[in-house]
């Protein structure tokens, strides 16, 4: 993960089982023992997935304000964010 991660000097486990034309990707972090899933095509590359997981882990952890405008990712079309 890059520079301005939330994550960062946090220790996360990565988990990915792959489930047919899916992958599901468990990320943990390791002081809480805080568990979040994601799933995703199984063509999607391991980095995007574990990107995903590790923003909703933070999100999850209260590291990311999801209030704050600076941190949110709008979709196309105005439509949601993406996390």
């Amino acid at each position: 993960m890059g520079a301005g991660d939330p994550l960062s000097g946090r220790e996360v486990i990565f988990e990915f089982i792959v489930l047919g034309d899916s992958v599901r990707v468990a990320a943990v972090d390791v002081t809480s023992g805080e568990e979040v899933i994601v799933t995703g095509p199984a063509s999607t590359a391991q980095f995007e997935l574990e990107r995903i997981a590790a923003r909703k882990l933070a999100r999850r952890l209260g590291l990311v304000d999801p209030d704050n405008p600076a941190t949110k990712t709008p979709r196309r079309g105005g439509r949601g964010v993406i996390v």
